[in-house]
C-alpha cells in the first residue's frame, strides 16, 4: 500500500471513531430531562439480557448515578473527542507532518490501559485493540523517523 493510501486509510478510520463517538454523544444528550432508569430496563429488556448478571448489573448501577449534568459533560466531552478524531483525520488525509505525531501520540496513550486490561484478562477484543494500537504507533513512527531523515539527507545546506 502506498504511503499516502495507508495515511488516508487511517484518516477515515480516525474519522469514523469520532463519527460513532460523536453520535453516541447525541444519543447521550437526547437522554437528558428523560427517566434514565426506564431507558435502560427498556433496552435491557429489547436485548434480552439478563438484569442481574454482571455486566448488566454494572449499566444499570452506572445509570442509576447519571444525572442530567453528568450527562451533559460526558456528551461535551464526546463532542470533544471527537473534534480531535476529526481534525486528526484532515491533518491525516492531508499528509500534514503534525497529524502523524499526533496519530503517534494519540495511540501511544492507549497501549498502558491496553496492557493493563490484558494482564486482568486476556480477551480477543483486548488483543486485537492493542495490536492496531502498536501497528498504528510503529507505523507512525517509521514513517516519521524514516521520512524525515531523508529530508534532512537531502535538505541544501544552510551553509
Amino acid at each position: 500500500m502506498k504511503l499516502s493510501g495507508a495515511l488516508r486509510t487511517l484518516a477515515v478510520f480516525e474519522a469514523a471513531k469520532g463519527a460513532l463517538v460523536l453520535l453516541v454523544g447525541f444519543d447521550l444528550l437526547s437522554l437528558v430531562h428523560h427517566d434514565i432508569q426506564q431507558a435502560v430496563e427498556h433496552l435491557l429488556a429489547h436485548t434480552h439480557l439478563n438484569p442481574a448478571s454482571r455486566y448488566p448489573h454494572i449499566f444499570i448501577d452506572l445509570a442509576n448515578q447519571l444525572t442530567n449534568t453528568r450527562l451533559l459533560l460526558i456528551a461535551a466531552g464526546a463532542g470533544a473527542y471527537s473534534l480531535a478524531r476529526f481534525i486528526e483525520a484532515y491533518g491525516l488525509w492531508r499528509a500534514r507532518r503534525w497529524a502523524q505525531w499526533f496519530a503517534a501520540a494519540s495511540g501511544a496513550i492507549y497501549v498502558p490501559f491496553e496492557l493493563f486490561e490484558l494482564y486482568e484478562r486476556v480477551t480477543w477484543l483486548s488483543l486485537g485493540a492493542l495490536t492496531l494500537n502498536l501497528a498504528i504507533v510503529a507505523f507512525m513512527l517509521h514513517h516519521l523517523f524514516h521520512a524525515g531523515g531523508k529530508k534532512m539527507a537531502n535538505a541544501p545546506s544552510s551553509n
